[in-house]
């Protein structure tokens, strides 16, 4: 038994193509939006994580220099100021907290992450803390 197709199948597989036409533009006028949308959020993930880890290593920085034996009152504050300095500008409106006590030393560093909306601002915070190193005979 062989199957026939009717006559006209083709004006009617023509018409059908014809009333698509445009659909791809449409579709890619809904979609790429959300595609940018969700590229520039993986890049801006990215720039934050990248300006949380500067703030931690400039405050390990700062913590490494201030903890020494002996160390002077200003030390950590500039090995984190020169970190900072060495990274570029990673981090915009930086502050570096030191904290020296006879035991303990705390440092927090501060800042803002690059943004790429403008007008937006995300701040970060990093705090370490560790013992102050003893000369003990």
């Amino acid at each position: 038994m062989t199957h026939r197709l009717r006559p006209g199948w083709r004006t009617r597989l023509s018409a059908r193509v014809r009333s698509d036409r445009g659909a791809l533009a449409l579709e890619l006028s809904m979609i790429m939006p959300l595609a940018f949308l969700m590229l520039f959020t993986l890049i801006q993930g990215g720039i934050w994580f990248h300006g949380r880890s500067v703030a931690h290593h400039a405050a390990q920085q700062a913590l490494d220099a201030q903890r020494l034996y002996n160390a002077p009152a200003g030390a950590g504050q500039q090995a984190g100021r020169d970190f900072l300095a060495d990274m570029g500008g990673s981090l915009n409106n930086s502050q570096i907290h030191v904290s020296a006590g006879a035991d303990r030393v705390s440092v927090q560093v501060e800042g803002d992450v690059i943004m790429l909306v403008p007008g937006w601002t995300v701040h970060v915070s990093q705090t370490v803390q560790a013992p102050v190193e003893k000369f003990r005979p």
